[in-house]
């Protein structure tokens, strides 16, 4: 130390060092882990070209754990099936702004077409990033000019890149590497791209090698059976559906379009009545019924207000991999009760004059559910109010021709006799359960005393039933020993072979039974053909051309069975298939009826023919005096048994 130094550091070098040393280690400070909920309200903002409302961004009660399940690195699939106007492409850009800016991890995002993609950047991207200054700051490129590191296709930030593809070209998934892969209006992509896969599987390929892989897929959903997000929203582990408690009781519910309600015609008296206690609550307590909501799953799980995942019991379990949220817009903030009320009854009043878009876009887009084509099931309750006042005692008079269709279960023979117009317009005749076991004689005999019956019309003419058609797929052996005898009777064993377009009825093959040398003939039936023809005339609502009648005693059993499939498209290789799917146990009498069909083609009726003789005078008892020969006698009115 030189004479005059006092071995202090002056002022202004320590403020020099300090300020050095706080630089350096500024430089390795990370931020505070927030999550996306945290992160829009502290940076995101709605633009005014994109949002009727511009300004800060505020995180919405039902939007905060929804939000918060993108940002945990716990989940690694997200789906939102959802109405719209509940907040979910924004809160979609306000994902791309927090993984670009706050967890600097790479981003591919997907719309159904190129042309969506373009409109996409340009109403949400482009100006977020222009108006946002946490995303703006980590662009690689001013906003504002033209640049190769912000294009329609790609925007690169410091430490991570964001591709944005439309999703019809199987090209626009491959080569990349990322760690978030996003899907915005999922139902709107082709369920197979290019025969390569649905486009998730094809997606999600580009994030298996990330440490913390995120797949998010949201969608207001359309078709049934063919929903890309309903089938993902089946596949989770868990799903998720907002409940809100009653202002009254405090019942924690899930909001039903069923339990919104209003006055006759007049939406403006809409209110949502409590499930628990009945009171009908105003649209004005919803934002405080949502303030307490919770997000729960059908089996009790919850989420809690610090985004642990719970059981019923309360305790803390692990968050699911594969997370579902179910969301419509009763629960929006920008559309009221009365507003869904009004745009019902103008959908509904546009369907009642034939128009049926406007309903199905209700469904879709406010109720946030599939849409079901009428036609894909029947109403039991509506065919068996068409019941008529007639019975097989007395068969209505325009009748010109009797078939049977018969179908052998384990312990019982179900079966219908049917009636035919010109036309296909037909009448249920009879509809006849025999109890017992097939292998055993007694049902055989039984069935054989129905099919040997004479039917008297209310103009008194007597008619046999003409062709019978047997599905032979139980017990086929019983069943071709029993038909070889028969089949002069125009009695007939039937194959039912399922596929789309296979002709209802195909030219015969021949059985053989056992040791005997004369063979059956055995028809084959397009079952999912034939049904559908039986469906589209039942789904005929007045008398005529193909249209279907039945008496006052056919039971509600029967109208069960009848409607117990439905017709679903399923895709396989990027095309459409129609395929037959049963929704109720038993379908017996919708088998039948396809039976009574194949037997109708069988005989050909030739009905000009068929309505001469009806013209003519009634014979003294023709038919049963032929029945009453060769060892048949009379035990009843209208039955025959033969000798033993």
């Amino acid at each position: 130390m030189q004479p005059g130094e006092s071995g202090l550091i002056s002022i202004t070098l320590q403020e020099r060092l300090n300020s050095a040393v706080y630089q350096a280690l500024h430089s390795l400070e990370k931020p505070e882990p927030l999550r996306l909920s945290q992160w829009a309200d502290e940076h995101f903002y709605l633009t005014p070209e994109s949002s009727n409302i511009e300004g800060p961004w505020q995180t919405l009660p039902y939007q905060k754990a929804p939000m918060n399940a993108i940002s945990n690195d716990d989940i690694g699939i997200v789906d939102w099936m959802k109405s719209a106007r509940v907040g979910y492409t924004k809160i979609l850009c306000a994902a791309i702004g927090y993984f670009a800016e706050h967890k600097k991890r790479n981003q591919v995002l997907w719309q159904p077409t190129d042309s969506d993609r373009d409109d996409f950047v340009k109403d949400e991207i482009d100006p977020m990033i222009r108006e946002v200054p946490a995303i703006k700051n980590v662009l690689k490129a001013d906003p504002e000019k033209k640049s190769k590191f912000n294009t329609l296709s790609k925007k690169m930030f410091y430490g991570s890149t964001l591709d944005l593809k439309g999703g019809k070209a199987a090209r626009n998934y491959r080569r990349m590497s990322k760690d978030v892969c996003m899907y915005d209006e999922l139902d709107g992509f082709d369920p197979d791209i290019e025969g390569e896969g649905a486009p998730t599987s094809l997606g999600d390929v580009r994030n298996e090698n990330s440490s913390f892989p995120k797949s998010i897929r949201g969608s207001t959903p359309k078709t049934k059976d063919q929903s890309q997000i309903e089938g993902s929203l089946l596949q989770a582990d868990m799903v998720f559906y907002r409940h809100v408690p009653c202002p009254d009781c405090g019942e924690l519910q899930k909001l039903r379009w069923a339990n919104i309600q209003w006055v006759e015609k007049n939406a403006k008296t809409a209110k949502y009545a409590c499930i628990e206690c009945g009171v009908l609550i105003d649209y004005s307590h919803y934002p405080d019924m949502d303030a307490q909501g919770v997000w729960k799953t059908d089996d009790g799980k919850y989420i809690d207000e610090e985004d642990f995942f719970r059981d019923i019991n309360d305790n803390v379990i692990e968050a699911p991999y594969h997370i579902g949220f179910h969301i419509w817009a009763a629960y929006s903030y920008f559309n009221t009760w009365t507003q869904l009320v009004d745009e019902f009854l103008k959908a509904k009043a546009r369907k009642d004059r034939g128009d049926i878009g406007p309903l199905k876009s209700f469904i879709n887009t406010k109720l946030g559910e599939t849409w079901e084509d009428e036609g894909e099931t029947l109403d039991e309750v509506g065919l068996m109010n068409r019941r008529e006042p007639y019975t097989h005692e007395s068969v209505p008079s325009e009748v010109l021709l009797l078939t049977c269709g018969v179908d052998i279960q384990q312990d019982r023979i179900e079966l219908e006799v049917m009636g035919w117009l010109e036309h296909d317009e037909n009448y249920g005749i009879e509809y006849a359960v025999i109890w017992g076991d097939p292998t055993q004689p007694a049902p055989w005999d039984d069935l054989d005393t129905i099919l040997m019956k004479i039917y008297r019309t209310e103009d008194g003419r007597e008619m046999p039933i003409s062709m019978t058609c047997i599905d032979t797929g139980y017990l086929a052996t019983t069943c071709y020993e029993w038909i070889r005898k028969r089949q002069s009777r125009r009695i007939y064993g039937t194959k039912g072979v399922p596929g789309e377009g296979r002709p209802i009825l195909s030219a015969p093959s021949k059985k053989k039974t056992g040791r005997n040398p004369i063979p059956i003939k055995l028809y084959t039936i397009g079952t999912d053909s034939a049904k559908t023809l039986v469906y589209a005339n039942l789904r005929i609502y007045q008398p005529g051309p193909g249209y279907s009648h039945f008496p006052s005693t056919y039971s509600e059993t029967f109208f069960d069975q009848l409607t117990a499939e439905k017709c679903v498209t399923r895709y396989r290789r990027g095309f459409p298939h129609r395929e037959w799917d049963k929704v109720k146990l038993r379908n017996e009498a919708l088998d039948i009826r396809v039976l009574n069909l194949a037997a109708k083609l069988l005989f050909n009726p030739q009905y000009e023919t068929l309505r001469r003789k009806t013209s003519q005078p009634i014979a003294a008892k023709p038919a049963r005096q032929a029945q009453q020969k060769k060892g048949f006698v009379k035990r009843k009115e209208g039955s025959f048994f033969k000798r033993r």
